[in-house]
């Protein structure tokens, strides 16, 4: 029996895969494995198969992506677990696919961004190739510019990110109530956030240095971003009420592990 090869791009951890498995397929093996022993969020991208690099070794996947003895489909082949993300156009990629701790998936196709009417204050998670959460006066567009400027200190050649909800502190950070925000030291996310809107010299501050756990997918406001020197590319996250009309078991899965039971 024949295969179609695939080829994706982990964040977690970052890693240029190759693959016999369609993407719905691969996200329930990577996110649960084979016998269900372990289990984590798993976050990747589809990657063209037919992307060529002189970086990464792309003539091994004829070799080495190969069914195994009694027929079955190869899961993963690693190709590379260094410096991937820099070293794939943002043309090479493809939908975005986001998977639970119990291996539902769920795809996002590349849309248009629509930037806010009013200037506000934003919060980013970082996901790929550093992990810090701040806070920013930029945009998405304008903080992936600011991110990849390589006349920076210190610069990215790609970032992938994602927005995160701040409600009204996005716009009121001095008075505005935290309210039900799910997020670890909310006196210190306040701090930082009107550090930036009493003027603060850089466009970003550091809310946590390293990124722990798994993306709350409750929180995400907008969408995840991929960003280069030279563009980005933007998967828009549905709205709350298309979640639950339209893909209601990847979202119930979501919210049963982010309101585990006691």
């Amino acid at each position: 029996m024949s295969y179609k090869r695939y080829l994706y791009l982990s964040m977690t951890p970052e890693a240029l895969i190759s693959s016999m498995l369609p993407p719905e397929e691969f996200g329930v093996y990577y996110a649960v494995g084979t016998n269900k022993r372990t289990s984590g969020q798993a976050l990747f991208f589809e990657i063209d198969p037919d992307f060529k690099s002189d970086y990464f070794n792309m003539g091994s996947i004829e070799t080495r992506c190969v069914p195994h003895v009694d027929g079955k489909p190869k899961r993963s082949v690693y190709l590379s677990t260094y410096r991937v993300l820099e070293n794939i156009p943002l043309s090479a990629f493809r939908n975005l696919y986001l998977t639970t701790a119990d291996g539902k998936v769920l795809e996002l196709t590349p849309s248009e961004y629509v930037p806010e009417e009013k200037p506000i204050l934003h919060l980013y998670q970082q996901l790929c190739p550093v992990t810090p959460r701040v806070v920013s006066k930029l945009s998405p567009p304008k903080f992936t510019e600011w991110v990849t400027d390589q006349h920076n200190p210190i610069y990215f050649p790609k970032i992938v990110f994602v927005e995160l909800i701040l409600n009204r502190l996005a716009e009121d950070p001095l008075t505005a109530p935290v309210g039900n925000l799910p997020y670890a030291n909310k006196d210190h996310l306040r701090d930082c956030l009107i550090g930036l809107h009493m003027g603060y010299e850089k466009p970003t501050k550091t809310v946590n240095r390293f990124y722990q756990g798994d993306v709350l997918y409750r929180t995400v406001k907008n969408g995840f971003f991929v960003g280069a020197k030279d563009g980005y590319i933007f998967y828009k996250f549905p709205e709350t009420d298309e979640l639950q009309k339209l893909y209601y078991p990847w979202w119930r899965s979501a919210l049963n592990l982010e309101f585990p039971e006691k």
